[in-house]
């Protein structure tokens, strides 16, 4: 091991040994949510809605060609913020995020993990921008949603409070009464590292390829695993 490697263990130990809470995000360092309902699918077929209603100049041409379904939510939130329009179109995201929970891909390491961090008496919460209904679907599905209830933050009709605004992990903190010193964020994106920042929570970032790690480390993510097996060995030590 070299002295860099040891270095980084030996933080990534203080990090996970002084969490009293862990808040996850849910797709991604839980799931991949969309891995056998693609987001790409979905989010073609809400912008299909939107142009059948005649819709069209609501987004611009790179919204209308995103492959992210939250990217056509929250363009159109920004020029028609609170409306029915906009309630409407959350709801059938959320729908297509429920569904999308059936397929789901477990991370790897990540139930194991989730009910050893539970075993050891730390408190658990989801932190996510997906639904909390999808959140709350998938668990159930894996036999988790206990580790997490009543815990379980997500989209709201509020969607200019979603991370990188620090809305729900703040929601959390209070609800649990923890301290943001005493907590951990484990997250998937700048946005998760962003929102763990404002919210004075230490973040870990979970990468599942180089990609993603690039991006979180250029975000501004110190540290930054590609496998959430070393944090489940150190627990179980």
């Amino acid at each position: 091991m070299t002295a860099e490697t040891a270095k980084e263990t030996e933080k990534l130990w203080e990090l996970i040994t002084r969490a009293r809470v862990v808040l996850w995000d849910f797709d991604g360092p839980i799931c991949r949510l969309f891995a056998g309902h693609t987001a790409a699918r979905v989010a073609v077929e809400l912008v299909e809605w939107l142009e059948g209603r005649g819709l069209h100049s609501l987004l611009t041409k790179t919204e209308r060609q995103s492959l992210d379904p939250q990217v056509v939510l929250r363009a159109v939130d920004r020029r028609h913020p609170g409306s029915d329009l906009v309630a409407e179109l959350e709801e059938r995201l959320t729908q297509e995020e429920v569904r999308a929970a059936a397929s789901a891909m477990p991370t790897a390491y990540a139930d194991p993990l989730i009910r050893t961090w539970k075993a050891t008496g730390s408190r658990l919460a989801i932190a996510t921008n997906n639904s909390p209904r999808a959140a709350r679907t998938y668990l159930e599905s894996r036999g988790l949603v206990t580790c997490f209830t009543p815990h379980i933050y997500g989209r709201t009709q509020d969607l200019h409070r979603l991370k990188p605004d620090p809305h729900c992990l703040n929601r959390a903190l209070s609800a649990m009464g923890a301290a943001p010193a005493a907590a951990l964020m484990i997250g998937d994106s700048p946005s998760d590292f962003d929102a763990a920042q404002e919210a004075r929570v230490p973040f870990l970032g979970y990468a599942r390829n180089e990609r993603k790690a690039k991006l979180l480390r250029e975000g501004g993510a110190e540290h930054v695993v590609g496998s959430l097996e070393p944090l489940l060995m150190m627990l179980r030590e």
